[in-house]
């Protein structure tokens, strides 16, 4: 399988996916816009990955390449290959479905229960999910669902947590594919955003955690065999 991936800040890579992509049956390539805007011939992608960053969907002036990666990823959604999005990931995929994207009305920094809904609970790409199983979060921003899509789960302070569409394309607003490092880098990254305080914002030490990243980092690893 060709996997493509979109990285937008050096600090947000692929994680523990990098250990699931690399295989000998697959073939990994990367846009990463910090360097170059170069993009792939979409027909020799199969699964194209777009990771998490700082900036929002709508921060096109000032990054100019969100234009071209939006067209780029509603291109793979229309030619059927697989698309997952990962927080800032899943919010470009809502905005290319035509979905409304905006602040939530609180910041969700931390590692939280999220919790299935009844088509999360029956959803074959989510049957090794556990319902209300913690997971790391690092979002101030939303979406409304896209049309047609299925909501799969939710928490107490965002509504939209992770979405099917089509059945090729998944938005997951959480990060399963953190690891001890990657946590660490957004904690060094990003870390003014701890001090602004809110009831959704653990500590340093509560984000450095390792409790949970195993079983999310292997949960992670059979969506993308069920996607």
């Amino acid at each position: 399988m060709n996997i493509h991936y979109f990285q937008h800040v050096p600090f947000e890579g692929l994680g523990s996916i990098e250990h699931w992509a690399r295989k000998p049956d697959h073939k990994v390539t990367a846009t990463r816009f910090y360097e170059d805007h170069k993009l792939p011939f979409i027909d020799i992608c199969d699964m194209l990955i777009v990771m998490g960053g700082p900036m929002s969907v709508h921060d096109e002036d000032q990054y100019d390449w969100l234009t071209e990666e939006k067209k780029f990823i509603e291109k793979a959604i229309v030619r059927g290959k697989k698309v997952i999005g990962i927080c800032l990931g899943a919010q470009l995929i809502a905005e290319v479905l035509g979905s409304r994207v905006y602040k939530n009305s609180e910041k969700e920094i931390g590692w939280m229960p999220v919790q299935l809904t009844e088509e999360g609970k029956k959803s074959s790409v989510f049957s090794d999910f556990a319902d209300g199983q913690t997971v790391f979060h690092w979002h101030g921003e939303t979406f409304d669902l896209p049309n047609s899509a299925i909501q799969l789960a939710r928490t107490e302070a965002c509504e939209q947590q992770a979405f099917l569409y089509d059945g090729h394309v998944l938005g997951l607003q959480f990060h399963m594919e953190s690891t001890e490092e990657t946590v660490a880098a957004l904690i060094k990254n990003c870390a003014d955003e701890l001090t602004q305080g809110g009831k959704y914002i653990q500590t340093p030490e509560q984000l450095a955690n390792e409790d949970h990243i195993y079983r999310c980092n292997k949960t992670l690893e059979k969506m993308l065999l069920k996607l």
